[in-house]
């Protein structure tokens, strides 16, 4: 069973200073029906209400706090296509079927973003620049130019990179070797999520805030979810919780770890700097073991974003790291005024892959994006709404796993931060 709790407010970030409006809030009062009871307000649920609403299935969306509260309104705002892992590897590992399907899934995952973008008049700030994979060692470059070749072979629009070329595209001499994928882009997450939100009422599902679902349970064949004000009955339930996943159902808490992540960002850079920081704006991720992300947003502010830590902070002490890594890459920052700084949950899995469970006839879980749920959460709720609606397992573009807790789970801070300090030992060795 779930916790009650008090709502927690949206914490203070950019996107909360600078996203669309949200869509008028609606309470829960009393009992309600609908086919399919979605438990998250984030990316995957709200993907899954409009998908199943457009379906014609009528869906409901209980957020424990506000649509967005959660990683889906924090992260960098990177729409980065596949997977953690390389395509032949999935393909080699789960067949030219399921794996074959796997790896198209996180293919095409940022052109759905951006149809739907389009498609709804999402007012996110979508930008396409593509999405630039660094190595920061001799160590990361192998996987580079694995990775640029894999995607290649299979019709890609992607270039590798060398130390000029990407200077070009970014202004700054710190990587050896990158590789240029034009399918990725940014948004503003924050408004990306409430865009979704409304597109999705305006479809027909029923959001309801400031309800969080405290117990799960059967009745007469279907289910029932139970809030502090009301409840809701439903043939079908989506758990879409992420890295706020609780204790709603047996175990799942345990399936991954809530690793914090951070982020920094300026106020509006002169013109003439922000031309020259990231000139393509394209996003960038580093291979490195600081798994620093940035990107220029569409107003000239430059978001530094990495490793957090592995707890909520508001001090901005805790955030100088990311700011003296911007410096070192682009020094042209140091005159820049860091006006917000954030952190929140991202859900890693044990083999960083999304988990797909289905514990229970009736029960539709989908979680653990590893740092690039702005696409694959999207759709992954997608592929969950076709799920529902054609009740074929077939459906479904990744494994049905048992639900699987992790041992030690309950040492996982002390574990990430173990983990970053050993990265960062062997990146410091060359490897």
């Amino acid at each position: 069973m779930a916790v009650a709790f008090d709502p927690v407010p949206l914490p203070r970030s950019l996107y909360a200073a600078t996203a669309r409006p949200a869509p008028a809030e609606t309470w829960l009062a009393g009992q309600v029906r609908a086919a399919v009871a979605i438990v998250g307000g984030g990316f995957t649920g709200l993907s899954t209400a409009l998908h199943l609403a457009e379906a014609g299935i009528e869906a409901v969306v209980l957020e424990a706090c506000e649509v967005g509260w959660g990683a889906s309104g924090r992260n960098g705002g990177q729409v980065n296509p596949g997977l953690k892992w390389n395509p032949a590897e999935i393909e080699a590992v789960f067949g030219p079927d399921l794996g074959g399907r796997m790896v198209r899934l996180g293919a095409g995952a940022p052109d759905l973003v951006f149809d739907l973008v389009a498609r709804h008049a999402i007012d996110c700030e979508p930008m396409r620049g593509g999405t630039v994979r660094a190595a920061v060692a001799p160590g990361s470059e192998a996987g580079v130019r694995q990775v640029a070749q894999e995607w290649t072979e299979r019709g890609a629009p992607v270039e590798l990179l060398d130390r000029v070329g990407v200077e070009r595209l970014t202004a700054t001499i710190a990587y050896p070797l990158a590789c240029h994928d034009r399918r990725g882009g940014s948004v503003n997450p924050l408004g990306y999520a409430r865009g979704l939100a409304e597109a999705a009422m305006t479809a027909g599902a029923r959001i309801f805030s400031r309800a969080r679902a405290l117990r799960l349970s059967r009745e007469r064949g279907g289910w029932v979810v139970d809030t502090a004000t009301g409840r809701v009955c439903a043939e079908r339930v989506v758990l879409a919780t992420n890295g706020y996943t609780d204790d709603l159902w047996p175990g799942l808490r345990r399936t991954v770890v809530p690793a914090y992540s951070a982020i920094v960002a300026t106020a509006p850079l002169a013109p003439e700097i922000a031309a020259r920081i990231m000139p393509a704006r394209p996003v960038l991720y580093e291979m490195s073991a600081a798994h620093a992300y940035y990107r220029m947003d569409i107003q000239g502010r430059f978001l530094m974003g990495g490793r957090s830590v592995q707890r909520d902070s508001e001090a901005l002490a805790d955030y100088r790291g990311l700011i003296a890594h911007a410096l070192r890459l682009f020094p042209d920052l140091a005159g820049a005024e860091w006006t917000h700084w954030w952190n929140g949950r991202v859900a890693i899995t044990w083999d960083h892959l999304p988990h797909i469970h289905e514990p229970a006839r009736g029960i539709h879980i989908g979680l653990g994006y590893n740092g690039r749920g702005v696409a694959m959460a999207t759709a992954v709720g997608r592929m969950l709404a076709r799920r529902i609606a054609s009740g074929r397992v077939e459906e479904l573009d990744l494994p049905v796993t048992k639900i699987a807790p992790i041992s030690g789970h309950a040492a996982w801070p002390l574990a990430v931060t173990a983990r970053l300090n050993w990265e960062k030992l062997r990146e410091s060795l060359g490897y």
